[in-house]
């Protein structure tokens, strides 16, 4: 479906310059953005994928990963086509390269994603399986709806979306996990065809707009797993956005144009969490691996195991509300 896109910018010879994310694509008649979903018609900036989905699922809403938003919660998870990067180890490459002619799509509305949710029984709307900031005009209408009917909404992002459209949305957003793919400029730019610095901005401004926020770092061997942009990360997690922010580092396996790289091996994975403990982040996770220790909240307080997780098992009775059973320690968790 095709609908007139948002924050876009009209320049000569009929050229627009698309302004919803960081790439700010100049575009030509008849041409789409980087993304792939987004064109000038006659000097005009069209999605073309307003209400169009690739994928529907109830999911927990761990799998997200989001562990301090409601936890144990359900959540409807959809998704649409394209992606405005192109990163060498996508995991849903077969959606994220798709075009919106896809022969898998279904038109869908937000009173159906809406509908869905209630009758499956979820606590909320989640946007993911690939990059839901280039779907925005849907799931900004998603979102508005989803406010009127008690449902949370989640954007699982790349965090390339610019300062404006972030804005506008954040009234009806509740939270955001945002994927920092590594931290180094190379890397985003060999590994991701983008830049760093822009998912940093979004990570902040994030915060600053009050959107409950996550972070994910895949770990992946050989191009971002060094001591050293390990611990600058963590660093600027701590100085930034603060130690309480929950970061989730997940281990590798091979994918899409990845696959001859081995998966990361566990004494990494926990080589990573130490390194993000002694830098002083309050709440580090481990996924994509076997169920333990490291995928539990612990209060860094006084120790206790306040939220104990077995796969996407949840036992919240070390919580009294969102504070410490033991110790009675805030730990900022959203019910």
């Amino acid at each position: 479906m095709v609908k007139e896109a948002s924050f876009y910018k009209k320049l000569e010879d009929l050229k627009v310059q698309c302004t919803l994310c960081s790439h700010n694509c100049k575009i030509p008649v008849g041409s789409t953005g980087i993304c792939g979903v987004r064109q000038n018609k006659e000097g005009k900036l069209y999605s073309l994928i307003y209400g169009l989905c690739s994928s529907m699922a109830v999911d927990p809403i761990e799998k997200k990963p989001l562990y301090h938003f409601y936890p144990g919660s359900s959540v409807f998870s959809v998704g649409t086509v394209g992606c405005n990067f192109s990163c060498l180890h996508c995991q849903n490459y077969s959606i994220s390269t798709a075009k919106p002619d896809f022969s898998y799509v279904r038109k869908v509305t937000a009173e159906d994603v809406i509908k869905h949710a209630v009758e499956q029984g979820c606590n909320g709307i989640a946007f993911t399986y690939n990059e839901p900031s280039i779907w925005y005009e849907f799931t900004l209408d998603c979102a508005k709806l989803a406010k009127k009917h008690n449902l949370y909404t989640v954007y699982v992002t790349n965090g390339y979306i610019s300062k404006d459209p972030l804005i506008e949305i954040s009234s009806f957003l509740d939270a955001m996990n945002i994927d920092v793919k590594g931290f180094t400029k190379e890397f985003y730019k060999k590994v991701c065809k983008a830049s760093l610095q822009p998912v940093l901005d979004t990570c902040i401004l994030a915060k600053e707009l009050g959107i409950h926020l996550e972070l994910t770092y895949l770990v992946i061997p050989g191009f971002n797993d060094s001591d050293k942009e390990v611990e600058e990360f963590c660093r600027w997690v701590v100085e930034k956005l603060g130690n309480n922010i929950p970061v989730h580092f997940s281990r590798f396996h091979p994918d899409h144009n990845m696959l001859g790289v081995s998966r990361t091996p566990m004494d990494t994975m926990i080589n990573v969490f130490n390194i993000s403990k002694k830098t002083g982040l309050s709440f580090a996770y481990l996924g994509n691996v076997p169920s333990g220790k490291h995928a539990n909240t612990i209060c860094p307080k006084c120790g206790n195991v306040c939220i104990k997780r077995i796969g996407f098992s949840v036992d919240t009775s070390g919580l009294d509300g969102s504070n410490c059973r033991m110790c009675g320690q805030d730990l900022g968790i959203i019910f």
